[in-house]
């Protein structure tokens, strides 16, 4: 049995940074050899050999929420070796197992997010001449997320000057790989979810639900190495297809049974 934690820098970070190669290495966080049967025949028909190990490391890294990254990934696989005769060939099978880690005692508080996003309030723009009049306003339930839970909250378009094509909800993974000496950051989409389509009647509260998928999410983690962290953007369309993006960052976090 091993854990492994994998990296990888993306192709505009490649070259930037020496030292990274070193600190991409792969991170072994448990190997386990385990003889569950002796050597001997083994009887027609369908015969179960039962074994356990603890999942515990060797080193002074935990384990990790298995999670399937871009840049950076966390499995742990099971292999099987049944060792024959000298002319067969070992016969091999490997699988992938999920583990859950990272519990906490008690509910980090759940502080509200409420926004209001109007052309003033945009930040990539140097000035707002040429930009339609719009007022969204909404709130994000909490900004500290239970993994377990879906993520909520609503959106209410007040006004546009322009009609509107489609609201949508987007997750995205933000990965840093690195060191002291320099750090690969990147960003990449998860999933989107589409939340409104068409032009929308003003003031009617639009529920925001989003469901976190395995395996693509994770704790939020932070180590010397590498960092997991999670945002969602609030993308507005507006019918001539220019886009309205607000960004949020969440913490994900699972609490104790």
């Amino acid at each position: 049995m091993e854990g492994m934690v994998t990296m990888q820098l993306s192709s505009k970070s490649v070259g930037l940074f020496e030292a990274f190669y070193n600190s991409v290495k792969p991170i072994q966080l448990i190997a386990i050899n385990l003889e569950v049967s002796k050597s001997g025949k083994i009887p027609n028909g369908i015969t179960t050999i039962p074994f356990e190990f603890p999942l515990t490391t060797k080193s002074s890294r935990p384990l990790y929420d298995t999670y399937h990254g871009v840049f950076v990934s966390v499995q742990y696989t099971l292999k099987a070796e049944m060792r024959r005769g000298y002319l067969s060939k070992p016969i091999l099978k490997q699988m992938e197992f999920v583990v859950t880690a990272g519990k906490v005692p008690k509910a980090p508080e759940h502080p509200e997010i409420p926004f209001l996003i109007t052309p003033e309030s945009l930040e990539n723009i140097s000035h707002t001449r040429g930009v339609p009049q719009f007022r969204f306003s909404g709130k994000l339930d909490r900004a500290v997320c239970d993994i377990e839970k879906p993520l909520s909250g609503e959106v209410i378009l007040e006004s546009s000057a322009k009609p509107i094509k489609s609201i949508e909800i987007q997750l995205v993974r933000v990965e840093t790989c690195g060191c002291a000496e320099g750090y690969a950051k990147d960003a990449t989409e998860i999933q989107n979810v589409q939340i409104a389509d068409g032009d929308i009647l003003r003031n009617v509260p639009i529920p925001i639900h989003m469901v976190f998928p395995k395996l693509f999410t994770c704790i939020t983690t932070a180590t010397n190495n590498f960092k997991i962290e999670f945002e969602v953007n609030l993308v507005i369309v507006l019918e001539d297809d220019h886009l309205i993006t607000e960004n949020f960052p969440i913490k994900l976090y699972r609490p104790e049974d």
